[in-house]
C-alpha cells in the first residue's frame, strides 16, 4: 500500500468498548481489597495495562499486599461481563471497509478473550488470523514494551517506520513509539476522560481522533506525508 506497509489496531478501547467494563470490575475489586479507586480513575491511570501489572503497581504505591486470588477472580468476572455486554466502537465496521489493507490487531488481552470479543461484535472474520496477543509472547513482554508491535510487523514483513498504530492508551502509545512506529490516538470509547487527548499527544501520538469515521482521512493524509519524506 502507498504510505504505510501496515496498520496496527489495539483492540480494547479502539475496536471494542471494553475498557469501561474492565474499569468497573477492577475498581470494585481494588476497593474491596482496601484500595479505594473510582471507575474514572481506573480508566485514566491504568487503561492499557494488564491486571497483573495494575496489581503490582498498587502494591508498590500503597504497600497493600493483594491476594493472588484477585488475578483469577478478575479474569473470570471480566470474561462474564464482556461476553454479555461488550460492543463494537461506533463506526468501526464502516471505517475498516475504507481502510486499505493490510491491517492487524496487537493487544495485551489474552487470545481467548480477543477471540470472544471480536466474535461477539462481528469483527473476527474481518481480521482473520491476524490477531496477536502480547501474552502469547510472554508475561514480561506486554505493552508498554514494544514486543507485540514488532511481532505484528514481522508477520507482514513491514518496516516499523512505515507502520501506523491506532491506540487509546498512554502505555500502548509508549510501546508503539518504542517500536519506531507512528501513532494515531483515539478517545472515542466510554472510558475517555477530560485530559485524555492531551495525554495521548504527550505520549507521542501525532494526532488524536474521537470518532472512527475520521480515521480513513487521517490515514490518507499521514500516508501522503509519509511518501513525501
Amino acid at each position: 500500500m502507498n504510505g504505510f506497509d501496515l496498520i496496527i489496531f489495539d483492540c480494547d478501547g479502539v475496536l471494542v468498548d471494553s475498557e469501561i467494563i474492565a474499569a468497573e470490575v477492577e475498581s470494585a475489586l481494588l476497593t474491596d481489597a482496601g484500595y479505594p479507586i473510582s471507575v474514572e480513575e481506573m480508566g485514566e491511570r491504568f487503561a492499557g495495562m494488564t491486571w497483573h501489572n495494575i496489581l503490582l503497581t498498587v502494591e508498590r504505591e500503597a504497600s497493600i499486599p493483594l491476594s493472588a486470588t484477585l488475578l483469577d477472580k478478575s479474569e473470570k468476572l471480566l470474561d462474564l461481563r464482556l461476553a454479555q455486554e461488550v460492543k463494537a466502537i461506533d463506526g468501526v465496521k464502516s471505517m475498516l471497509s475504507r481502510i486499505p489493507r493490510p491491517y492487524c490487531i496487537c493487544s495485551n488481552s489474552a487470545s481467548h478473550r480477543l477471540d470472544m470479543m471480536l466474535s461477539k461484535v462481528g469483527l473476527r472474520e474481518v481480521f482473520g488470523p491476524y490477531v496477536y496477543s502480547a501474552k502469547d509472547l510472554g508475561a514480561d513482554r506486554v505493552k508498554p514494551k514494544p514486543d507485540i508491535f514488532l511481532h505484528g510487523a514481522k508477520q507482514f514483513g513491514a518496516n516499523p517506520a512505515r507502520t501506523l498504530v491506532i491506540e487509546d492508551s498512554v502505555h500502548g502509545i509508549a510501546g508503539a513509539r518504542a517500536a519506531g512506529m507512528r501513532v494515531v490516538g483515539f478517545t472515542g470509547a466510554s472510558h475517555t476522560y477530560p485530559s485524555h487527548a492531551d495525554r495521548l499527544t504527550e505520549a507521542g501520538a501525532e494526532t488524536v481522533i474521537s470518532r472512527m469515521s475520521e480515521l480513513p482521512d487521517v490515514v490518507a493524509a499521514l500516508a501522503e506525508w509519509q511518501e513525501a519524506i
